[in-house]
């Protein structure tokens, strides 16, 4: 099989494509044809040996896939060969055949194809646990989104109108504030042109907002927390802008009796793997009613699966980018 490969830790320019010997499965494992992978932050950080998790090397690239089922383990029992699944592989994707837990892979609704499947995942399963087990948003509640045009902040726009929230997103430029408008948010804020605390100070009222989703951190974090209405809970999702890790005085979080919270769903989806599975049977209901529609904007071949690294690794990246490996 042909499979993108990390040989030593480096830049995606360092990347090759080879032939590699297929994966032999265990029996509580898959073996997937893959069809698409979706391109995430964890990637770039993999390559270069700075994710918290580090493959023997070679390896493969690449943390979700959506495929055909090749072959089951005998220890598999809820899939069967030629079945349509997306998979979460931690890395291994970016190649035309990858083994993967059964338990991480779901099979794919009729009303989705494998692109679209394999940019799902992550990003969907991430903004679900987010804004319903950490955030218990309501109906009616105010959500700020940041980083609103990339994969987990377009699909927490999209969760957070289905959940009937009020939802502000909050991006760097104009034109990715309109892919967020067109997935359904009802305010924008561009803060490289305007304060984020002054205007959400505007948009609410005075009164903050009640949910934050920040999977950026940088220099917003402590601004956008200082926005935080009483009782408000923001939720720590990831470090996209990269850099230090922000700090927040222990004060803020007391004198607005408000909650800082850690979003780390694929552990989540390990220990509670039923309520995860409830969340997925929400999204995908709510896929078919039209209320999610995942942005896929670049699609790259396995050859140019460095590229595909490169454009989300230096933040260039609107919506979903995904590795069309067949």
């Amino acid at each position: 099989m042909k499979a993108v490969l990390c040989k030593s830790f480096g830049p995606p320019e360092s990347l090759v494509v080879e032939d590699a010997p297929s994966p032999q499965i265990k029996p509580s494992e898959i073996l997937l044809d893959v069809h698409a992978a979706g391109v995430n932050f964890p990637d770039t950080l993999m390559i270069e040996g700075k994710y918290q998790f580090k493959p023997p090397f070679p390896f493969s690239p690449g943390g979700e896939a959506a495929g055909v089922v090749a072959a089951v383990g005998e220890k598999v029992s809820h899939l069967k060969v030629g079945d349509r699944v997306m998979a979460l592989t931690g890395w291994g994707s970016f190649a035309e055949q990858v083994a993967v837990a059964g338990s991480n892979a779901l099979p794919i609704p009729p009303s989705m194809d494998f692109a679209t499947a394999a940019a799902f995942s992550m990003t969907y399963g991430t903004s679900m646990h987010a804004l319903k087990q950490r955030a218990n948003l309501q109906p009616g509640e105010t959500l700020l989104v940041l980083g609103a045009s990339g994969g987990v902040g377009l699909a927490a726009v999209e969760i957070g109108k289905a959940m009937g929230a009020r939802v502000i997103a909050a991006a760097s430029s104009a034109e990715k504030l309109e892919v967020a408008k067109n997935a359904g948010a009802d305010e924008l804020i561009n803060y490289s042109e305007v304060s984020l605390k002054e205007r959400l100070k505007e948009l609410t009222g005075g009164q903050g907002v009640d949910v934050i989703y920040d999977p950026v951190g940088g220099k917003l974090f402590e601004e956008a927390f200082r926005s935080i209405a009483w009782n408000g809970r923001m939720l720590v999702v990831g470090f996209a802008a990269g850099g230090d890790i922000p700090a927040l005085p222990a004060n803020l979080p007391l004198l607005k009796g408000a909650a800082l919270i850690g979003v780390f769903w694929g552990a989540f989806a390990q220990r509670q793997p039923q309520d995860n599975a409830a969340n997925f049977r929400q999204l995908f209901a709510w896929h078919a009613e039209g209320k999610l529609k995942p942005l896929v904007s670049q699609r790259f071949t396995l050859e140019e699966a460095g590229q595909a690294i490169a454009t989300l690794g230096q933040r260039k990246a609107v919506g979903k980018l995904v590795v069309q490996v067949r």
